[in-house]
């Protein structure tokens, strides 16, 4: 009987929704129970379900499966969606100058430490390629992690929760320059190439033009695109209007090169509460109120998946634990330091940590560099790829500890 539902891919999968889910919550709770962000728990649960698969393969892949990495996904634009609702344009706009620095700062800190690492503890003659890309790989931030510890906190709407969220938004797009940036020198020193600036150009032109379209276009279409809805008469219209639109704006945004995330955020953030006051009085919800239990459901897989995907039979060698335990402090150390230039009146504290996870943007950055080639052979190799892939996780899981602590300590001052 095990077999047969071993063989059967509906079978697979709703055993795997069953331990996704189960175990987030289980986990969450220990969490919690811990005086700890229940995505601390989830993350860690994530683990936890990578080793029980490698111990009894029968059970479900949750690292590697199409549909947890599809749930995964989804989970996490939700949550983006969801985080752009509670704040409108003119309220970003208020802290825009503190977000770019705190941006700037988070990008270059951060590189300018894993290239000092790397120089220090990869063997000599390591090329600089190597080196620039595992700074490249620290200087990536997760808005998705921090955003659910502000949630959780109850101060998503602080100063601090704008500067961290929009310090994000824009850290993207600087991280996606920065990837073409050291990819196109990787290529360049290995191949005998060129610098590719003009896809330099055209990757900032459409980063920027997107944003500055949703900002600006969009905040005028938005209003016309929920009153067309407004005019049917089929009930429950709300929440399909509002997750079509998320989702639309998403789709666009990672034609423009950006992460899906940050087109669903802008999604939210141009959604303001007047756009949608037919719909929820003649509902009688409101949106935030139709949008939490999708939020609940998905957003845990995301947290999940993130945790199963930590390598920890990679770390077995002294050398590589010892280089990501050493990339692990410069990371936190170049995020941390983004708090000291917010600006006054802003716990430097709060902003700090809120940048230091690197999630799912690092690991796609380490990807990226396990494909390029230098010399024949891969530029970033097994060893560099789990030290970095291992602090990049450690800094997941670091951050949203220091972020609740912080913010716990804070709320009780």
């Amino acid at each position: 009987m095990l077999a047969i539902l071993s063989a059967d891919p509906i079978a697979q999968s709703l055993l795997l929704m069953a331990l996704i889910w189960s175990a987030a919550k289980i986990g969450g709770e220990l969490a919690q129970r811990a005086r700890l962000p229940a995505v601390v728990g989830e993350l860690v649960i994530g683990v936890v379900l990578a080793s029980l698969h490698r111990s009894f393969p029968v059970l479900p892949d949750v690292a590697h499966h199409p549909h947890a990495d599809f749930l995964a996904s989804l989970g996490v634009v939700v949550l983006m969606f969801a985080v752009g609702l509670e704040s409108t344009v003119p309220e970003m706009i208020k802290v825009g100058f503190a977000s770019l620095r705190v941006a700037v700062v988070g990008v270059v800190a951060p590189m300018a430490f894993g290239l000092l690492g790397a120089r220090l503890l990869l063997p000599a003659g390591t090329p600089f390629a190597v080196e620039l890309f595992i700074g490249a790989c620290l200087c990536a931030t997760s808005i998705g992690i921090s955003a659910q510890v502000l949630r959780e906190k109850n101060v998503m709407a602080s100063q601090e929760g704008k500067v961290i969220v929009g310090a994000a938004v824009l850290d993207d797009v600087l991280g996606l320059l920065v990837l073409v940036v050291v990819t196109g020198l990787a290529t360049a020193s290995s191949g005998g190439g060129t610098m590719p600036w003009g896809k330099v150009g055209i990757t900032l032109a459409l980063a920027t033009g997107f944003l500055a379209v949703a900002l600006t276009l969009g905040r005028w279409l938005t209003p016309h695109f929920f009153s067309l809805a407004s005019r049917l008469r089929g009930e429950q219209l709300l929440l399909p209007a509002a997750m079509g639109y998320a989702f639309l704006m998403a789709w666009i945004g990672n034609l423009a090169g950006l992460a899906p995330i940050v087109g669903a955020y802008a999604a939210g953030l141009i959604l303001e509460p007047v756009h949608l006051e037919f719909l929820e009085a003649r509902e009688r919800h409101s949106l935030d109120t139709l949008v939490h239990p999708l939020l609940t459901v998905l957003a845990p897989v995301f947290f999940v998946v993130m945790g199963a995907r930590v390598d920890l039979a990679a770390l077995g060698e002294w050398r590589t634990l010892g280089l990501a335990l050493a990339l692990t402090v410069f990371a936190i150390l170049g995020k941390y330091l983004t708090g000291y230039v917010a600006g006054k009146g802003l716990r430097s504290s709060w902003v700090g940590w809120g940048m230091v996870p690197r999630g799912e943007v690092g690991l796609i950055f380490v990807a990226t560099g396990a494909n390029l080639m230098s010399g024949g052979v891969p530029l970033l190799t097994p060893h560099v790829q789990a030290a970095v892939v291992a602090a990049i996780m450690l800094t997941t899981v670091a951050g949203p500890i220091g972020l609740g602590w912080v913010v716990g300590r804070g709320k009780k001052a």
